[in-house]
């Protein structure tokens, strides 16, 4: 291709890029290799549009500046003769009033790990993916409709090398996936892991949006982690943060020397609470920016979906400490934030339609998950935050307390159908001094603790909604998450931890395994609540529906620690239901020595069903009860019943068939 044809593929890509509709801009901004007649360049171009001047300066020119050309629409140019991939470089802009900043390359596929920051020439690797089946798997069903339990990761803190490096996508890949997978999860969802100079953001003041954080890697090791991650059946989640970006000099703040990716209007500019800049979500030239790369992370790296970090701060402008000023209608709205998520859920669906888009947004904003043309912002899925708030305020009670508290974990039946929802426990709720979810828990006894551990997730699993657990919740860690080491892997040597963690086995695989916690997860179908009014006695009943009429659990959690005998619960046909998962068992670190018998329907009312069955409800326990043989073809009773308890048995007929061991309980 001759250079005058060069110029002007380059000027098509500047137009489409400064209008907003650029969907690939990491394709020619950055670091370019060109191949012409066996001869090798790379092209370097950067968006800077009110820079006086622009340099180059890297390696391949003794890190002297070699002075730049201005296109039309505010891109800068220039070739470099050579192969130069693997080479260090960075930008030197020039602001016209005697300043010269050196920046890092917005779109560079790699960075020197921090506190080092230039650059590195690198290519989009030409990885031969083999993941043709995982695709197939997805397009037979949507996810709506099939089990999601993530497990949430801090790459360089689930496990370190004794030396305290973090391991690589390489280690990761031979140790993760397998755990992940034995454990039954469905999905890995990592903390950032686009470049970012402090470790202690967590990856959420990124510098390098289209670089892989080289602590971890490279994009090539990402694409093989993730390419065999499907192979073993699990999807790849990231976190993303289109929101806000990193304040440091040499990153995208003020890159040309004037606001350029974040607003000029320095209360929407300035993010304090964090102590970030706001990305200008109404310039065009952003929207390419963050559209190309969401979709980057899509395509060019197979991720299955991204977690949209804090989009409350990106749809209101007084959601930041500090002064705020109101749009154009005198109210709080970010109107153009609101608008660039729609626009970028949008474009996703069409070009990737097996992603799934996820929102942190913990307000409530109506219709975060209703589709773009019904004016909702067109999310896959919300993080249920209100939920998570609640369920944890009531389990931090004392046990006494929660009868008379029950409807905080029960007021989400009120709402459970308005949005499409991910319920998470995630790291933000086990740092800065909000303890471990073990530590959450006030206890008499560790095994009490550990009881009320096993009836958090429990219940959790059972609740309508897709799951999340943070990593070290699944092993019982009692100390808070350090991002700065491991896990406490140790403490799986301790009494009850081992025990639990077979028990988050058991639920993970058992949810993967019934249809009725998955399948009509966001369908009012798929919920049947039978007593959540039992301030009495504090259990709470419901049960859980496939789209099969005959495959169904009933859910019974008991949140205080008195085991609830001859308690009676209703059921929807005649028959036999025998007990799925029993977390008292002694096998998770219960006292349980053997199960409930097999249960025969009585035709007695109760909670507004024909049938009932008679069961013992363990102490801080949960329950899910499942049909072993129905009787479909008996008609109802006649009458029916108010969804109080019934009258406990006499004295001698609790003795008697406590003599006959019903409730197995270890004395």
């Amino acid at each position: 291709m001759s250079d005058n044809n060069l110029l002007e593929v380059l000027n098509d890509h500047i137009y489409c890029f400064n209008t907003g509709q650029h969907r690939t801009a990491y394709t020619f901004l950055g670091s370019q290799r060109q191949d012409r007649a066996g001869e090798v360049s790379y092209r370097f171009n950067v968006w800077a549009p009110n820079a006086s001047k622009v340099f180059l300066q890297g390696d391949f020119t003794d890190w002297a500046l070699h002075e730049m050309e201005r296109l039309e629409g505010g891109v800068w140019t220039c070739e470099i003769p050579g192969d130069v991939r693997g080479q260090f470089y960075k930008y030197a802009v020039d602001d016209g009033q005697g300043h010269i900043e050196y920046k890092m390359d917005p779109f560079a596929l790699r960075h020197e790990i921090a506190p080092k920051d230039a650059s590195i020439v690198w290519d989009l690797p030409d990885f031969k993916w083999t993941d043709q089946a995982w695709y197939e798997k997805l397009s037979e069903r949507k996810s709506q409709e099939a089990p999601m339990i993530i497990y949430e990761v801090h790459p360089s803190s689930w496990r370190r090398h004794p030396d305290g490096t973090a391991y690589t996508f390489d280690e990761l890949a031979d140790s993760l996936i397998p755990y992940v997978k034995e454990m039954g999860y469905t999905h890995i969802e990592f903390m950032p892991l686009m470049d970012h100079p402090l470790d202690a953001s967590w990856g959420y003041q990124i510098t390098g949006y289209y670089a892989v954080c080289g602590r971890y890697g490279t994009i090539e090791e990402l694409q093989a982690f993730v390419n065999r991650a499907h192979a073993e059946g699990i999807g790849v989640f990231v976190d993303w943060v289109p929101g806000h970006f990193s304040r440091n000099a040499n990153g995208l703040a003020y890159f040309d020397g004037t606001p350029t990716y974040e607003y000029e209007d320095g209360n929407k500019a300035d993010n304090r609470g964090w102590g970030t800049l706001n990305f200008d979500l109404g310039k065009t030239q952003v929207r390419s920016f963050l559209i190309s790369n969401a979709l980057f992370w899509l395509k060019e790296c197979h991720i299955d979906g991204i977690r949209v970090d804090a989009v409350s701060n990106m749809i209101y402008l007084d959601f930041d400490e500090g002064p705020w000023t109101p749009n154009e209608y005198g109210d709080h709205r970010k109107l153009e934030g609101i608008e660039f998520l729609k626009q970028l859920n949008t474009v996703v669906h069409a070009e990737c339609p097996h992603a799934v888009m996820m929102a942190e947004e913990s307000t409530n904003w109506p219709g975060v998950t209703h589709a773009v043309e019904k004016d909702g912002l067109g999310f896959d899925y919300k993080w249920n935050m209100g939920w998570m708030n609640d369920t944890l305020k009531f389990f931090e009670m004392d046990p006494l307390y929660r009868p008379s508290n029950l409807r905080l974990i029960t007021f989400v039946f009120m709402y459970q159908y308005n949005e499409q929802f991910i319920l998470p426990y995630s790291h933000d709720e086990v740092v800065h001094g909000k303890n471990s979810m073990l530590g959450k828990l006030p206890a008499a006894t560790r095994y009490n603790q550990f009881a009320d551990l096993r009836l958090v997730h429990g219940y959790m699993m059972a609740q309508p909604g897709k799951k999340l657990h943070f990593m070290g919740n699944e092993i019982g860690q009692f100390l808070e998450w350090r991002y700065y080491e491991e896990l406490k892997w140790e403490d799986l040597n301790r009494e009850y931890n081992s025990e639990y963690q077979h028990f988050m086995k058991t639920l993970n695989h058992l949810a993967q395994n019934s249809p009725a916690l998955y399948e009509l997860d966001h369908d009012p179908a798929g919920l049947t609540v039978l007593d959540a009014d039992n301030l009495d006695e504090g259990v709470l009943s419901f049960i859980r529906h496939s789209k099969d009429p005959d495959d169904f659990l009933i859910v019974l959690c008991n949140f205080v620690p008195m085991q609830r005998d001859y308690f009676k619960v209703g059921v929807p046909y005649l028959g036999t239901y025998e007990v799925a998962l029993n977390s008292e068992m002694e096998e998770f670190g219960g006292r349980w020595t053997s199960n409930l018998p097999v249960m025969e329907a009585e035709a007695e009312p109760m909670n507004h069903q024909p049938y009932s069955i008679t069961l013992t409800v363990p102490s801080q326990g949960v329950l899910y009860i499942k049909p072993k043989q129905l009787h479909k073809d008996k008609p109802p009773a006649k009458t029916q019943s108010s969804s109080k308890p019934s009258k406990r048995p006499s004295k001698s007929k609790v003795v008697k068939e406590k003599k006959s061991g019903i409730s197995g309980r270890k004395e």
